[in-house]
């Protein structure tokens, strides 16, 4: 039997009991959870090991890709610059990013980043993983680029491109990039400890990902949005046992952390924009999540989901939990955030070994049921 570590109000013992059952029943390798309530940790779990092999021990500061669970750091990087007045969502792009006008987007708003209807979904140039790493290749490719469909029309999830996108706004704005920016802005001030560009002093804890057996390619139709999508820029999970993908800027995908420091990140957005005893954010600026964008069958993914400003939001075809104000994502291999601002609770779990979904799997979907449980 997996041993877990950490602390857990006795409240969310039933949480514990999800976690432990990853591992005897899910086949979980290494993994940890964690829960906020009113912007204070109630949980703080992990256990197993972070190798295949199954030689080293999970430990309280062992980080893993998370893969688009790094979306939310970044969507929260722009609602904050919003909050200060000094991005306006409903803005064309080019009132930052003049460049982005290019081939017919000259119309296209800051929110439709966001809520992946900017037609994006992919790239047209084709750019080595050494190339993609290299920030001003991406951005003036994408700057170049003409949308694959009617941008604000319908979403088409942005797998690899919307963190760029996203960036390259908060950089024009703040002449930080966006890595800088969420570190001095946002972990730092809320204690969490997350990367999104990771230094190679970090490396020694990092645990390796396990990848799944089916890769999200190869789950879509060949000639269809969601495989131009996946096709380029590609996603390969041994990229991430790389200098190259660990150190780069890739805010829609190589965010390294753990649920602890997800969870410290994100509890200023379900707690009225205040967490452990800081204030991020107004509370009207962490509400701004649930200005719905986007309502239809995604393009890329295949599933009706509901958008907002940088999150999905939970609602019949995706229900997330019992209450009305739930905002939700989570990462390629089953790493999952949700943030609810009715019951003050952010709810993250974190793993090494993947599953090939997109969208979650039993395992996260267990430990936030769990949560609702304990809640009553």
């Amino acid at each position: 039997m997996t041993e877990i570590h950490g602390r857990c109000d006795d409240r969310f013992a039933v949480v514990r009991e999800a976690f432990k059952k990853n591992f005897a029943s899910h086949g979980d390798v290494g993994a940890s959870v964690a829960v906020s309530l009113e912007g204070e940790l109630v949980v703080d779990l992990w256990g197993g090991h972070r190798d295949a092999a199954k030689t080293l021990p999970w430990e309280e500061n062992t980080i893993v890709n998370v893969y688009s669970s790094t979306k939310t750091m970044a969507a929260m990087c722009l609602l904050l610059l919003a909050d200060r007045g000094a991005v306006d969502l409903y803005a064309p792009v080019a009132r930052y990013w003049p460049e982005f006008a290019q081939n017919g987007k000259d119309k296209i708003e800051v929110r439709h980043f966001l809520s992946h209807s900017a037609g994006l979904s992919g790239m047209d140039e084709v750019l080595s993983d050494e190339e993609f790493y290299v920030w001003e290749n991406v951005v003036s490719a994408l700057a170049r680029q003409k949308p694959w469909w009617e941008p604000g029309t319908q979403s088409g999830y942005h797998a690899l491109t919307q963190g760029h996108l996203i960036g390259e706004v908060v950089r024009r704005v703040t002449n930080k990039s966006i890595g800088t920016f969420f570190r001095d802005e946002i972990a730092v001030p809320m204690g969490a400890d997350f990367f999104i560009g990771t230094p190679e002093s970090e490396f020694g804890r990092i645990a390796e990902l396990i990848p799944p057996e089916v890769q999200p390619v190869g789950q879509v139709a060949s000639d269809s949005v969601a495989a131009r999508s996946f096709a380029n820029p590609k996603i390969d999970a041994a990229a991430a046992k790389t200098r190259g993908w660990r150190m780069a800027e890739i805010p829609a995908a190589n965010g390294h952390g753990n649920a602890r420091s997800i969870v410290r990140a994100q509890s200023a957005m379900a707690n009225g924009g205040v967490a452990f005893g800081k204030r991020l954010l107004s509370e009207a600026g962490a509400r701004r999540i649930f200005d719905k964008q986007t309502h239809t069958e995604d393009l890329v993914l295949g599933l009706p989901i509901l958008f907002g400003m940088g999150y999905g939001i939970s609602e019949s075809s995706m229900p997330m939990g019992p209450n009305t104000h739930i905002a939700y994502w989570g990462g390629w291999g089953g790493s999952t955030v949700v943030v609810d601002q009715d019951a003050r609770v952010c709810v993250s779990y974190v793993m090494n070994r993947m599953e090939s979904g997109l969208m979650g799997d039993p395992r996260g979907f267990g430990i936030t049921h769990a949560v609702y449980q304990s809640l009553g």
